[in-house]
């Protein structure tokens, strides 16, 4: 492939025939305008709308939780049961008018999370806190084995409403110290069983997800929000993620958006200007075959045209100057 002739307005197909317009991807951005109950509300629709006109190839909806013991905020969106995808359905019909795919986000807390939310005890791969900046969270209980099993269960149920919404694409979240990324950093998971110990058996649960989702959901595109590292002592570095990067695409995996660890969304203090996640995207573009999405305070057309030119990465996210409307990308 000739990258020179690419650009923030070139096409890309997916393996399933899906196009997107562009190179442009919204990234899953919290709005906290659902109910409290997970539904999404006129708010939200109107959110969404709002967010499509900028004319994004792909636009992916909010984190939404798979499971009432996963929830972590108030007015978080849900994927956890039926109720919810009429509310679905109606922001993949917004995103759907402007041209573009939809993706809808789905997570669980694990331990990043409190007890007023989930109702009961917290969720995670072991009796660790979840580091986080300026807080000190609650210390989970570590998960038995029905637990995990209901753990994939929810998540592919969740991927089903997904499809039954209309999405294209789901996308699981095992990034910025939520559930699925506690169970692959070894800061956070401290198993002595199959489900922890080696990079096999940290990724095991997320693998096993990611193969429950491709064989019951056969219309969707599964994209994995991953850590490009923890950016934490002992935590995940990049040989690891690496790893896990060309195993996750044997498993299923069609997309990567790559994105920061076990110590949430944050800019590495060394790291000034845009693209400032770009480096660990980069990395794994290098080593997969399936397309990786660049993110981190971008939101120049010219950078974002060098990153495609070059093969850089293949999508690359621009967050909050869409949120601001102060983006709008170009179609072919």
């Amino acid at each position: 492939m000739n990258h020179q002739t690419l650009n923030r307005s070139s096409q890309y197909t997916f393996k399933k025939g899906y196009v997107t317009k562009n190179r442009i991807v919204v990234p899953p951005m919290a709005s906290a305008t659902a109910g409290v109950n997970g539904l999404a509300t006129e708010v939200t629709i109107s959110h969404y709308a709002t967010l499509a006109k900028s004319k994004a190839g792909l636009v992916f909806v909010e984190y939404s939780y798979v499971h009432a013991s996963g929830r972590s905020e108030e007015n978080q969106l849900g994927a956890h049961e039926d109720s919810c995808i009429p509310g679905l359905s109606a922001i993949a019909n917004v995103i759907h008018e402007q041209g573009s795919l939809a993706g809808l986000q789905i997570t669980h807390a694990g331990g990043k999370t409190s007890v007023d939310l989930t109702g009961g005890a917290l969720q995670a791969p072991s009796a660790v806190a979840v580091p986080a900046v300026a807080a000190t969270l609650e210390v989970p209980t570590a998960m038995s084995l029905l637990q995990i099993q209901n753990w994939k269960e929810s998540f592919i149920a969740a991927a089903v409403r997904a499809q039954n919404a209309g999405f294209e694409v789901v996308e699981v979240h095992a990034a910025h110290g939520y559930g699925l990324n506690q169970w692959l950093s070894p800061i956070t998971n401290k198993r002595t069983d199959d489900y922890g110990g080696s990079t096999e058996n940290r990724l095991r649960l997320l693998r096993e997800i990611v193969e429950g989702i491709k064989a019951t959901c056969d219309k969707l595109l599964i994209s994995l929000r991953m850590p490009g590292r923890d950016f934490l002592e002992g935590g995940l570095e990049e040989a690891e993620i690496l790893t896990m990067a060309l195993a996750l695409e044997k498993a299923g995996v069609d997309m990567l958006n790559v994105s920061s660890g076990i110590g949430g969304w944050r800019r590495p203090k060394d790291r000034v200007g845009e693209g400032f996640l770009v480096p660990e995207a980069t990395a794994i573009q290098k080593v997969t075959n399936i397309p990786v999405i660049g993110v981190g305070g971008i939101e120049s057309g010219i950078f974002i045209d060098e990153l495609i030119s070059t093969g850089t990465v293949s999508f690359v996210a621009v967050g909050r100057a869409i949120l601001t409307q102060k983006f709008v990308a170009l179609e072919a």
